[in-house]
This record gives structure tokens, C-alpha cells and sequence, in this order.
């Protein structure tokens, strides 16, 4: 049960009050104290939804108390009364954190109101802070799964880029060899967005056909081409509140680049087969492997999407240019595959390491994911150097 504490050392009103508080608010328990250091103390102790304080007191003086109270916990709501108010008091009251001056006499009317509303803005504040933390929590979950390893200075450069562009809507486009960890760097911005909360919704543009693109992106009406036998929802529609991922966007179609470049000047997508347009509120992020330049001369990709996209760019490097990360990502994947197999963490020696720094990694990252695997299925433990030598070829 939640507590309030009136703060009063006329013990007929601190009654009276308790007395009404208890009938208004049968879901409180109300305490008493008889001056400001006797609820300074019961404020040290226990933890109250409300402090309703006089101000002319013996020992501590409510200003004071609110003061000291709100420098132990911030968080306590006051309600100030005083028989000896005038305006610089209460002005003084509430920039030092009090809700609310009510003046004696006390209007039983007014005070119920401001107890009440006060309360109402302590379930709202309370109610925030924990959504906040559920948020920290959730973000944490993502960004872990997600989570970029290692402690190069390309991948930093990349980390910070990701801590500045985040908590903005401002579009990405990510480029990098195939591998590299594009689709890392798109979910860890969705993850610290504000957008967390809602929809990451990925398009993997090389995977579908050209002649299907467009529906996948935008949605079709029943009726609209052979197939559509029912309305569907396209990506865009599906990521409103939140993101959209387009993977491999150097692969799209040129009439569906005119179509992906009009949603994003309009924040509007048309189905296939509708004359109706759909609002919607996505970012945009890209990611591709091509040389946009070499696309754009050759007349494969739109000069006005590429800028459309590429508000900020970030660029992936491949893994031989950051070989000094290996060692880390070989103990992060041993570790994941131990979590997922449920067999026991692999040790790698050293010269095992030193050895997979020595190739050159054309598949990069995921290259080395499935090395590290087989590694642990067919070589000792710890995996050797001769291991290396036998079961990864080069």
C-alpha cells in the first residue's frame, strides 16, 4: 500500500486532514508527524507517494524540509500549506520543487484536488520512469544480440558514427563488401533510435524478383496481377513507427527506385493496383556493396534516390583490414555457438589465432563465423595451429 505523510505540528488540523485523506483515498495509508524533523526522519525511512507539509514549524521548518527531503529523494512530491503564506513564499516553495501552496484556512475542496492531481503525477512519473527503464532493458537485449565485436579502430570509427546518427532520422546508407556486418550496423542504429519501440521490417532487394519488388515494397490490392488473390500490406506499410532496412539496394529495379524515391519526398505508398495512397512514417536505411558511383555512371541506379539515401554514409570495412579484431570475434563466436549447441566453450591457442590472421578473409565476417564452427566440430581442444593448417583451406 502506498503512504502519504502529513507534516503538522497543530495536531487538530494534522486529524482533520488525516481524517479526510482517509475517506478520499482508501488505497493510501496516511502517517502523521508532529514538526519537519520528525518527517525528515519517516522520509529517511520509508519512501512516500505524497508529503503534505506546513511551513511554520518547530525544529525544521517545511521550507526546509522540503529542501533536504528533495536532496535525499527527488522524486517526492510535496503539497505546501501555511497559514502565513503571501505570494513570495509559495513562489519560493515551488521553484524549490513543491507541486502545490495551499493557504490556510484550507479550502477541503482545493486541497482534495491538489492531493489528487498531485498523486495523478506521481503514478505518471512513476509509470514513465519505468517504460524508460523497460526501453534501457529492451535496447540493452537488442544491442547485444546485435552487438559489433571488436576493438579496431575502423570499428570504433563506426560505433561513434552509430552514437551520433541514432537518435536522429536522418537516412543511412551503409556500404562494405558482402560479410562485412552491414545488417550489424543497420539494427544497431534501429536499436539506440527512437524508433526502438517500433517495427525493423528487412528487405533483402536482391532476393526478390524485379517483377515483384514493387508489391513486396508497397503492397498490392486483391485482383491486381496473377496471383494477387487477396490486399497485402508492403514492407513500407509494415514499418510505419519504425524502420525499414533496405539490404542490397544496388540491386532495385529502376522502376522501382522511381517508386522508393516518391515515398520518401512524400511519405506516401501507393499499392499496386490502387489509385489510394498510404501514409507512412519510416527511416530509411540502405545498405549495399556496389560502387554507387560506377552504378550511377552507368545508368543501373537514380543519382536523386542515391542522395535521398545517403544522407549520412557509413562505410564497412572487410575484415583484412581490421585483422586485429580476430581474436575477439573467435572468442565471441565460441562462446555463441557454445550457447547455441550447448556443448563447452572452445580455448583457441594462440598460434591458432596467429594463423587465422595470416589468411585473407574474401568472406569476411560470416566467412569466419562458420571457420570458428568447424573448427569446434572437428578440431581439438584447444583448437591448434595444426587444426587451422588441416580444415580451413586456402
Amino acid at each position: 500500500m502506498q503512504k502519504i505523510l502529513i507534516v503538522e505540528d497543530e495536531k487538530a488540523i494534522a486529524g482533520v486532514l488525516q481524517n479526510i485523506l482517509s475517506d478520499e483515498l482508501p488505497d493510501y495509508e496516511i502517517s502523521i508527524a508532529a514538526d519537519g524533523l520528525e518527517g525528515y526522519k519517516l522520509i529517511e525511512k520509508d519512501d512516500f507517494a505524497l508529503v503534505i507539509s506546513d511551513i511554520k514549524m518547530p525544529k525544521l521548518s517545511g521550507t526546509e524540509l522540503l529542501r533536504q527531503a528533495l536532496t535525499l529523494k527527488p522524486e517526492t512530491t510535496f503539497v505546501m500549506i501555511s497559514g502565513h503564506a503571501d505570494i513570495d513564499v509559495a513562489v519560493d516553495c515551488l521553484k524549490d520543487g513543491a507541486y502545490d501552496f495551499i493557504s490556510k484556512p484550507i479550502d477541503i475542496n482545493r486541497l482534495i484536488t491538489s492531493v489528487k492531481n498531485a498523486l495523478d503525477k506521481e503514478k505518471l512519473f512513476n509509470e514513465n520512469r519505468s517504460l524508460q527503464k523497460e526501453n534501457v532493458t529492451l535496447k540493452k537485449k537488442v544491442n547485444k544480440k546485435y552487438q559489433m565485436i571488436g576493438q579496431s579502430e575502423g570499428l570504433k570509427k563506426i560505433q561513434d558514427m552509430i552514437n551520433k546518427v541514432a537518435t536522429s532520422d536522418a537516412r543511412v546508407l551503409i556500404t562494405g563488401p558482402n560479410g562485412a556486418g552491414k545488417e550489424l550496423v543497420a539494427h544497431a542504429i534501429h536499436a539506440q533510435s527512437e524508433r526502438s519501440r517500433g517495427p525493423m521490417i528487412e528487405v533483402n532487394c536482391a532476393a526478390i524478383p524485379s517483377e515483384l519488388i514493387e508489391s513486396e515494397l508497397f503492397g498490392h490490392v486483391k485482383g491486381s496481377f496473377t496471383g494477387a488473390i487477396k490486399d497485402k500490406q508492403g514492407k513500407f506499410e509494415l514499418a510505419h513507427n519504425g524502420t525499414i532496412f533496405l539490404d542490397e539496394i544496388g540491386d532495385m529495379s529502376l522502376i522501382a527506385q522511381a517508386k522508393v524515391l516518391r515515398a520518401l519526398q512524400e511519405s506516401k505508398v501507393s499499392p499496386v493496383g490502387s489509385d489510394k495512397e498510404v501514409k507512412v512514417d519510416v527511416r530509411v536505411l540502405a545498405a549495399t556493396n556496389k560502387d554507387m558511383t560506377k552504378e550511377i555512371e552507368g545508368g543501373r541506379f537514380r543519382e536523386d534516390l542515391y542522395h535521398r539515401l545517403s544522407v549520412i554514409e557509413i562505410y564497412v570495412p572487410p575484415l583484412d583490414e581490421r585483422k586485429e579484431d580476430i581474436q575477439l570475434l573467435v572468442e565471441y563466436f565460441s562462446k555463441l555457438i557454445s550457447d547455441e549447441t550447448g556443448s563447452p566453450i572452445r580455448e583457441f591457442e594462440s598460434k591458432a589465432i596467429k594463423a587465422l590472421e595470416a589468411f585473407s578473409w574474401t568472406g569476411n565476417i560470416r566467412e569466419l563465423r562458420n571457420v570458428v564452427e568447424r573448427l569446434i566440430i572437428l578440431g581439438n581442444n584447444p583448437v591448434t595451429a595444426q587444426d587451422v593448417s588441416a580444415f580451413v583451406r586456402k
